[in-house]
This record gives structure tokens, C-alpha cells and sequence, in this order.
């Protein structure tokens, strides 16, 4: 068929009326540039299910994709053994995430399963947790995290409260290709809308796993937040009240879902300027610490003594808590991630793994004998409680790390002291990124073909070995850069147009020179590291 039929046909078997006329108007105009766009090839259902713009036609979220995914994942679980069984979804604030829950529970109602759907826009720790909670076979959250606000997503949990992994991504993509027009996709009213108990449970469940009756004089913290315009808000107030915390005093600007997301570039913590308001707060309030969730709430950042702190660095921090607390078992961290926590865990005499970029590696990563009690990924990304939430956890995090802050309070300390006495036991792990954004795709293929064929002998004037990460088990499209105290991961992102080099170098600390020269000199070599990466990269 040519383009044009191709988006006739499209738009006759789209079952909503906005989206129809979106591509009937494109049609109307001949915009065949814009067609291409969205006709260009459907979504791709990776391991974090569905991610892309709000727009009409197979290369965008809407109801008619949707409608397609839900179809083409009822019919994997029923392929699975899981016809009839459980289905629970939530959904965020964003533009059409109530809509997108609804057509998801009416299709995957019509195709025989007990549909349950949270009661109004909660973060997606609240639905993995529910997965389990409610015994289910699969949970569904529509969410497109930290993404701009023209986009959104539909992200699939299993029945064990984890993000699937291949190849049952590859599965459901081939089951949602097999899927029929939308709107001949059998539908039913049949499903339920659940109250608010299952976010009491979790609640519950998250501060009864971080037992906060262990730190004494917690009510006097004081904590600056932000939900970043997202979902975070109320369940991060419960939960600080059940755990005897006072109540975060928040960024009033950020504090109310808004699809709009108005105060910021980019709604994610990472990026530049996304956390002046929270850090303006909280030297208006004299906090003792600052925390941004991102708008699903499954990630959160740190600001201590007005410095953002890494996701390393938090990492670290809520890992020697653990580990001083007694927590025995796996703590993991992907291989993109920082070695700190790799030297912590040897220094305790406890099982450390080193797994694939994404939290669904994360929470596999225990045995029967040492599961995981603990993991994170350098992108803000902590699990404190994998036996509540299967999956990253910005929620329990934020708990996690108001406890740290009261228990160093009580004995005159902060954040950054702590973070200190680590570099003095442990070295200086001093991380950072080299981040490539492009609008032609090719080019990420290139540098990367350019680092495998020429990779550079030395880094910081250190004998570096390279090896290609596609050689080992299992696969991963990334490059490691290894010598003495100088490490650097390469890969394209798994969720944006960039390249990513993930750069670390450790500096020891000596009690004469101090911790202020060791900073400085650590700064220095992220410098020269980001630039002789950048030479390596052909940039």
C-alpha cells in the first residue's frame, strides 16, 4: 500500500474520534512528511514496555496503540497459563493516563481477565507493589516517568512485582503485531476500581521495612521536597507520617500533579535546573536535607548543604546505612554504576552482584541463599525494600534517607560528613558522565564502532584495557574502559537519542592532605577524563 492508503486504512480502524481526525486532517493536507513520522513503524515494546509522543497513527501513544497492546499482552499471558487471572493497572497525571488505564482494562477485561485499576493517579511503586499484594499475573502502569510532557508509556510488570525481561518483551511484540484493527478489539465493562486500601498496604509495608523506631528524635528533621508536578506527593506524606517524621515542607509550585510540568525544562531530577526551586527551599527553611522524586516517583534525588548529590553518592550513603544497620544478603548495582558500593560490600564480608543497565536486572540479581536487600543504578534509582517493591523505589528512598539524615543529626553530622568518613575508609569515588545527544541515530552507531576499532591505551596517563561487552553473558552494547583507580563505561542509552560514557576515577584520601585537595583533585581528573573520552569518541 502506498503511505496514503496505509494511513486510510489506520485511520478507519482507529476506535477514537480525536485520533481518527488527527490523521485524517494529515491526509486532508497531503503533509506526507509528517505521515512518514508517524507511519514510519510502530513503537517498539521493549523491556520497559511502550515510551514515545502523544499522537495519532502506530508510532505514538494513543488509544488505538493502546488498544493493540493490551490485546496483544492479554493474549501472551493467556499463552503464558494466565488466562483469567489477575490484572491490576495504575496510571499517572499525565495527559490521557486516566484514558490509556481504561481502554486497557476494558480490553484486557473483554479478553476473559480479572481487571482491578488503582483509584486515581499514584506512583508506579504503589502498582509493583500491588502486583504482588493482590496476587496477580501481570500489573500495567501508564507512565512515561521522567520524559517531556508531550510523551507518555505503558509499562508491564510480571507476576513476581518486576519489569519483564526479554525474551518476553519480544513476545509481546510479536502478539501485539498480531493483534487486529483496534477497533474491532473485543472490549467489556467487567472490571473494578479498587479504593484505598491497597496504598494504606503499602504504606505500611514500606515503613515497617525500614523499621524508623530505630532512630531516635526522627520528628525534629526538617525535609525540603518536590514531587516535580507528578503523583509523589500524598503517598510520600503518608508515608513520613507513619514513620513518625514530620511532614517535608514542599516546593508549593511543584507540589500538585500538572501535566504541563511548568517550572521545569525537563521533569527529571537529573537535569540541570530541575532542583533550583527544591534547593532554594531549603535554605529558606534551614533544611537538614532536600529530596526530588521524579513525577512517577520512582526515582529520587538528594540535596545536602545546597549540592545535589550523585546517585553514587546516595547509593553509597543508603548502603553503609544497611550495611551498619546488619542487612544481610545481595547488594547490587548495574555495571554503569559506581564502584563504591563494590568496595563497601567487601569490607562487610556480603555477596556484592554487578548486573545489565535497568532495574529489571537489579531485582534478580539474589539467590535463595542471599536475596537482594538492597540495589541501585547510578541514575537515582534506589531499592531499600525489594521485598515490598520489586523495582526502583524514588518513595521508600526518600524514607530511607530522612532516617540517614536524622540518625547523623543526632550526632551533629549531615550527608556530606558521612560521604567524608567513606572517602577516608574507602577512597574518593569520584563519578560523572560524558553525555552525546543526536538527532541522526547513525551516529551513535558510529562512535561506538569507532571506540570497539580504536580504543585508547590510556586514560589520566594510566594503561587502560578495553573490553566489548557484546562478548559477554549476557550480551550488553556497552564498552568498558578499565585500569588503576580510572574506570569508563560506554553505551547508548536504553530511553533517549544519547550516547553515555559513564566515568569514575578514585582518589585516595590522605589524613594530611585531606578530603578538601582530594575533591579538588578528583574534580580535575573528571575533567581530563570527559575531555580525552571526547577525543576517543571522535567529538
Amino acid at each position: 500500500m502506498t503511505l496514503l492508503e496505509t494511513a486510510r486504512a489506520w485511520a478507519d480502524a482507529d476506535p477514537h474520534d480525536g485520533d481518527r481526525a488527527e490523521i485524517e486532517a494529515l491526509i486532508e493536507a497531503e503533509d506526507r512528511a509528517e505521515l512518514e513520522r508517524r507511519f514510519a513503524g510502530p513503537l517498539t515494546f521493549g523491556t520497559a514496555g511502550l515510551r514515545g509522543p502523544l499522537r495519532a497513527g502506530p508510532a505514538g501513544m494513543n488509544a488505538a496503540v493502546v488498544t493493540r497492546a493490551a490485546a496483544g499482552l492479554g493474549r501472551w499471558l493467556a499463552d503464558a497459563g494466565h488466562a483469567g487471572g489477575g490484572v491490576v493497572i495504575g496510571f499517572d497525571a499525565r495527559r490521557r493516563s486516566d484514558e490509556f488505564a481504561r481502554v486497557s482494562a476494558e480490553v484486557l477485561a473483554g479478553a476473559g481477565f480479572a481487571v482491578q485499576v488503582l483509584p486515581r493517579p499514584l506512583p508506579t511503586p504503589v502498582l509493583s507493589f500491588a502486583v504482588r499484594h493482590l496476587g496477580c499475573a501481570a500489573g500495567v502502569m501508564v507512565t512515561a516517568s521522567h520524559n517531556p510532557p508531550d510523551d507518555n508509556g505503558y509499562k508491564v510488570y510480571l507476576g513476581d512485582g518486576a519489569q519483564l525481561v526479554p525474551p518476553a518483551d519480544r513476545e509481546i511484540e510479536a502478539a501485539i503485531a498480531a493483534v487486529g484493527p483496534a477497533r474491532e478489539v473485543p472490549g467489556s465493562d467487567d472490571w473494578l476500581t479498587l479504593g484505598d486500601d491497597v496504598e494504606a498496604d503499602y504504606v505500611a509495608a514500606v515503613v515497617r521495612a525500614l523499621d524508623p523506631g530505630r532512630v531516635p528524635d526522627r520528628d525534629h528533621l526538617v525535609v525540603a521536597y518536590t514531587a516535580m508536578h507528578g503523583v509523589g506527593a500524598g503517598t510520600t506524606r503518608s508515608v513520613f507520617a507513619a514513620a513518625g517524621l514530620a511532614a517535608p515542607v514542599s516546593v508549593p509550585e511543584q507540589d500538585e500533579p500538572d501535566p504541563a510540568f511548568p517550572t521545569v525544562a525537563f521533569p527529571n531530577p537529573e537535569e540541570p535546573g530541575a532542583v533550583d526551586l527544591l534547593t532554594a527551599l531549603a535554605e529558606r527553611v534551614r533544611a537538614d536535607v532536600a529530596i526530588a522524586e521524579d513525577p512517577d516517583a520512582d526515582r529520587c534525588s538528594v540535596v545536602c548543604g545546597g549540592r545535589q548529590l550523585t546517585g553514587d553518592e546516595v547509593g553509597g550513603l543508603l548502603a553503609d546505612w544497611l550495611l551498619r544497620r546488619g542487612v544481610r544478603g545481595t547488594f547490587a548495582a548495574s555495571l554503569v554504576s559506581g564502584s563504591l558500593l563494590h568496595a563497601l560490600t567487601a569490607a562487610h564480608g556480603v555477596r556484592f552482584a554487578e548486573t545489565p543497565t535497568g532495574f529489571k536486572w537489579i531485582v534478580r540479581a539474589g539467590t535463595d541463599d542471599e536475596p537482594l536487600v538492597f540495589g541501585y543504578e547510578e541514575a537515582l534509582g534506589y531499592a531499600v525494600a525489594p521485598q515490598v517493591v520489586k523495582d526502583k523505589d524514588g518513595i521508600s528512598a526518600a524514607l530511607a534517607v530522612a532516617l540517614l539524615a536524622a540518625e547523623l543529626r543526632s550526632s551533629g553530622r549531615t550527608l556530606t560528613d558521612r560521604l567524608d568518613e567513606l572517602a577516608l575508609e574507602h577512597g574518593l569515588f569520584v563519578t560523572g558522565q560524558l553525555s552525546v545527544r543526536v538527532e541522526d541515530l547513525s551516529r551513535i552507531g558510529a562512535m561506538m564502532a569507532r571506540l570497539r576499532s580504536s580504543p585508547p591505551a590510556q586514560l589520566l596517563g594510566r594503561p587502560v584495557v578495553a573490553s566489548d561487552l557484546l562478548d559477554e553473558t549476557p550480551a550488553v552494547d556497552a564498552v568498558r574502559l578499565l585500569g588503576d583507580g580510572v574506570r569508563v563505561i560506554v553505551r547508548p542509552s536504553g530511553t533517549e537519542p544519547k550516547l553515555k560514557a559513564y566515568l569514575e576515577t578514585v582518589v585516595p584520601v590522605h589524613e594530611d592532605a585531606g578530603i578538601i585537595a582530594a575533591r579538588g583533585r578528583g574534580a580535575d581528573e573528571l575533567d581530563a577524563l570527559r575531555s580525552e573520552m571526547a577525543v576517543a569518541l571522535g567529538l
